[in-house]
């Protein structure tokens, strides 16, 4: 399954606010509930915080890439968030996170939620497409961006 079959343009945050990991993950968290109706924010919060707990999902070059599942979900959600001046994520390379790629699962999924995972890190891997997102002027852009360089996956 493609990234871009999952997200959704009304899911991208193009500007993030926030200064803070915990500020990253309520941001976007309420940009998938733009989305995706009847989650409860605080228990998709919580999910995330506890996953963050565990070890951070800042997979370093400046991405981040928070994940968690939760009981009641039919299926995978996304969504992506920029931050132009970059939030402290304890990437494993020490360095801000830029690029935020938000997935929830459901609680049983393991092959989609782990494939979709892979195609992301994949993705990101390219110092190309991670320069074209962080230049991108819009979310529109950020979508296109994230369609066209996923044909090349």
């Amino acid at each position: 399954m493609k990234i871009i079959d999952l997200l959704k343009p009304a899911a991208i945050t193009a500007d993030l606010k926030a200064t803070g990991k915990n500020e990253v993950l309520a941001e976007l968290t309420d940009a998938i509930l733009k989305v995706e109706n009847g989650l409860d924010r605080d228990e998709v919060i919580n999910v995330l915080q506890e996953r963050e707990r565990l070890g951070s999902t800042g997979i370093g070059e400046g991405v981040a890439i928070p994940h968690g599942k939760l009981r009641d979900l039919k299926h995978l959600v996304i969504s992506f968030g920029r931050s132009r001046g970059g939030v402290d994520f304890d990437s494993m390379d020490g360095r801000p996170a830029h690029l935020f790629f938000l997935l929830i699962a459901p609680e049983e999924s393991v092959g989609v939620h782990l494939k979709t995972l892979a195609r992301i890190s994949k993705l990101l891997k390219n110092s190309t497409v991670r320069n074209r997102l962080l230049a991108a002027s819009s979310g529109e852009e950020v979508y296109s961006i994230i369609a066209e360089e996923e044909e090349q996956l």
